[in-house]
Order: C-alpha cells, then sequence, then structure tokens
C-alpha cells in the first residue's frame, strides 16, 4: 500500500483468544496493540483504538476491519477531507473472491469485481439500511465519488474533529447498525459522509461475525434497527416499527423474539454471544 501520509497504525485486539496480539507486537514491533481481555462489540473496539489516535493527535482515522485487505491506493481517501465540510469518507469494497453472497452466479474473472458496498442507502419508510450496488458486478457505473446516506464501518475514514464533536460509535449497538448511527449524527452535525471509490478494499464478508444469516446477526439486526429507528426515523415508521415488533413477538423466531423484548425493554450492548 502506497503511504502518502505520515501513519500511526493501531491494533486492537477485541478479545481474542490466541496470541495474536503476541503476535503482531513481535512481528511489528512500531505498531501499538491494545488488547481488550474480552470482546467489546465492534463500536467499542473501534471507540478505544481511536482514543488512542486522538492522544497521538492524528487528524483522520482510519477504521479497517481485520477480515479485509486493500489496494495499494486505498489511502487516496484521505483526499476527500480537502473540502471541510466532509466528515466520513468510505471505499468501494468489493467481496473478497470466494466470499460473495452468491458464489455460483459468477465467473472466475468475475470473483475479486463483485462489489459489496459503493455507498450507502437508507430507506426511512421501513428503517433498512443497504449497500448500493451489492451483488452487482463492477462495470464502472460506480466510479465516481459522492455523497451517500451512511458509511460502512468495514473501512471509514473519519476527520478526528468531528468525531470530537458528534462522539465515536455508540457502544450500545455492540454489533451492526453502529455506522448507520454514527452516519446519521455526522450528518446531522452539517457535516457530509462521501463514497470515494479511488479508495479500494476487499472484503471477506463476516469472518469475525460468522457465516452470514446465523442467529448473531439475525438477533442485533433486530434489536439495533429498532434501536436506529426509535432514534432517527420519522413517526410513522417509528409506529410501524412498533406495530412490527408486536407481530414478531406474538409470531416471531425465539431469536427474534428475543431481540424486539430486548430493545422494547432498553436491554442493549452484548446481550447475545457471537457465534464464531
Amino acid at each position: 500500500m502506497r503511504k502518502p501520509y505520515p501513519l500511526d497504525v493501531i491494533v486492537v485486539d477485541n478479545g481474542s483468544a490466541d496470541h495474536t496480539a503476541r503476535a503482531v507486537s513481535q512481528k511489528y514491533p512500531g505498531i501499538a496493540v491494545i488488547r481488550l481481555s474480552e470482546n467489546a462489540g465492534f463500536a467499542a473496539g473501534n471507540n478505544r483504538g481511536a482514543e488512542l489516535a486522538f492522544r497521538r493527535g492524528c487528524a483522520i482515522i482510519w477504521f479497517l476491519n481485520n477480515d479485509t485487505f486493500v489496494d495499494q491506493g486505498a489511502l487516496s481517501a484521505v483526499d476527500a477531507f480537502d473540502d471541510p465540510n466532509v466528515g466520513l469518507v468510505g471505499s468501494k469494497i468489493y467481496f473478497a473472491a470466494g466470499h460473495e453472497y452468491h458464489r455460483t452466479r459468477y465467473s472466475g474473472l468475475e470473483k475479486g469485481h463483485v462489489i459489496w458496498y459503493a455507498g450507502g442507502i437508507i430507506d426511512w419508510n421501513n428503517m433498512y439500511a443497504s449497500h448500493r450496488g451489492v451483488d452487482l458486478v463492477d462495470d464502472g457505473r460506480f466510479d465516481d465519488p459522492v455523497e451517500t446516506d451512511f458509511i460502512t464501518g468495514c473501512s471509514l475514514f473519519a476527520r478526528a474533529e468531528t468525531l470530537r464533536s458528534t462522539g465515536m460509535f455508540d457502544e450500545r449497538y455492540f454489533l451492526y447498525l453502529e455506522d448507520v448511527d454514527l452516519s446519521l449524527r455526522v450528518r446531522r452535525a452539517g457535516y457530509r459522509c462521501v463514497y470515494y471509490p479511488k479508495s479500494v478494499v476487499w472484503h471477506k464478508n463476516a469472518s469475525t461475525s460468522g457465516r452470514p444469516g446465523n442467529r448473531t446477526q439475525d438477533y442485533y439486526l433486530t434489536r439495533n434497527r429498532l434501536l436506529a429507528g426509535f432514534r432517527y426515523a420519522p413517526l410513522r415508521t417509528r409506529f410501524a416499527l412498533i406495530r412490527e415488533g408486536i407481530g414478531v413477538l406474538l409470531y416471531g423466531t425465539p431469536v427474534r423474539k428475543r431481540a424486539v423484548r430486548d430493545a422494547f425493554t432498553f436491554r442493549y450492548g452484548k446481550q447475545y454471544e457471537p457465534e464464531i
């Protein structure tokens, strides 16, 4: 990766059960490693790293998932901050080859070029957040920078000054939608969220939280959608979410019933053990 800017690299070991932190420290002695005694969640892990970045005087913080690898020009996203109104910037993100949702759909040449994220879209009528371009083979239509509803936390560049004024990731979410929440707070504070496609990343989807569609995802996405909806959605959508939640309590799966119960009783944070 080209490094046109002075860099501090911070690795957060979010409660791993192996010797990852020791191995990183030994192989890369110049890298700061923060060791957390247990899995504190996506939001908390990133916040601990950001706190150290603040203390070191970093102007831009790049939050990058551990299940990614990056193009040599990935740091070009920093150029978007030349606009003082930009608060968050996101990369163009592909599925890592072989990690697509629909693996048999693509040829060998297409794998590695299937979009995972090319901007974020929020459906305010139903309170769903989705990725622009997901599952499409990149044909160039997503090659222009655009302002977007939210930046995914998979590869998120943040102006440190913005985070100081809006706050960091909300740790009540523990896992999923904390990036949507942060983006909405940043936008409400008057900053822009920008998708910057010259910055390219590949993502091994759901490597940390388990296979896509497991009970962990089901629980946290269900609960956190209600948390975000009650906080940000229009009043009409909030009433619809309450009605939907009551339906889940009556007829839903055990995992979703628990998620709705916890949302309705304000039980947030780590309430469901991730399946690894």
